[in-house]
């Protein structure tokens, strides 16, 4: 869910006419019942926590809070399940509106002295008048490892399922950075904690923001170095060996777990 090239972000203009709105509450998307995104100005709609997000092709856009009723002819929609509903372009801004209406909400007051913050006027900040703590939207790199063993037609990937997947889906190896932890470091800790194996030859792959609910999705691949398959409770349900030509069922292709995965069965 990437911010499309043609957005310009933190461009502050007022909602007009035709104005696209990214209406949120409790993570669900509003959307017109032909599935294109409400259209207006801010007042039009029952809201608060309006944030101008930038320029989209030089339409203002706009995310906000949905307050009181439904209004007719909309329904709120889980943002994951608007994936082919909106186009790739407006889905990709859909995930950054949700993380800068939900910014918004949780930092409403300064979290030192419980003064009520004001918006920076040169940077996406949320500042507190009285003791002058910045805070900025939350963003958390999480680590994502694919890991590979054998060659050939034997080659085989790694892949785990947690107990809140959607039944019969397998990923890959993925959790959050730890504060004094390099992006490696977590990498061989996740990996042993998860799954206990060891690994060697970590390659960087890509990146993707990932707003469920504000993440920053780092992707590697490892090749297996030894160990046996011991896996951790409570956040490992079930973890095997998957050959390249027969893999269990994948994340959504908009996810870079299954961008991973399929680039690397794709490889020689």
């Amino acid at each position: 869910m990437i911010r499309p090239a043609s957005f310009v972000p933190s461009v502050r203009v007022a909602p007009s006419e035709g104005t696209p709105l990214f209406v949120f509450r409790e993570g669900r998307l509003l959307l017109r019942e032909d599935g294109t995104l409400p259209q207006g100005r801010a007042e039009d709609f029952p809201v608060d926590l309006v944030n101008p997000l930038g320029l989209l092709d030089g339409v203002p856009v706009f995310g906000a809070r949905l307050l009181g009723e439904v209004p007719p002819g909309h329904a709120l929609r889980p943002l994951r399940g608007v994936y082919g509903v909106l186009s790739e372009e407006l889905f990709g801004l859909a995930g950054y509106a949700a993380q800068i209406v939900e910014w918004d909400r949780t930092h409403r007051f300064c979290g030192a002295c419980a003064t009520p913050t004001v918006r920076s006027e040169r940077e996406t900040s949320k500042v507190c008048p009285n003791c002058g703590l910045s805070a900025y939207p939350r963003v958390a790199p999480v680590v994502m490892v694919l890991i590979t063993r054998g060659e050939g037609e034997g080659r085989e990937l790694l892949l785990a399922r947690g107990p809140l997947f959607a039944p019969g889906m397998y990923s890959a190896l993925a959790g959050f950075v730890e504060p004094s932890e390099t992006l490696e470091h977590a990498c061989h800790r996740e990996v042993r904690e998860e799954v206990g194996v060891e690994i060697t030859g970590l390659r960087y792959r890509f990146s993707q923001p990932w707003p469920f609910p504000h993440s920053l999705m780092i992707a590697f691949t490892a090749e297996y170095a030894g160990g046996d398959l011991t896996l951790q409770p409570d956040e490992i349900e079930d973890a095997g060996w998957y050959s390249v030509g027969n893999l269990p069922t994948l994340p959504p292709p908009f996810s870079i777990a299954r961008r991973l995965i399929e680039t690397v069965a794709r490889e020689e």
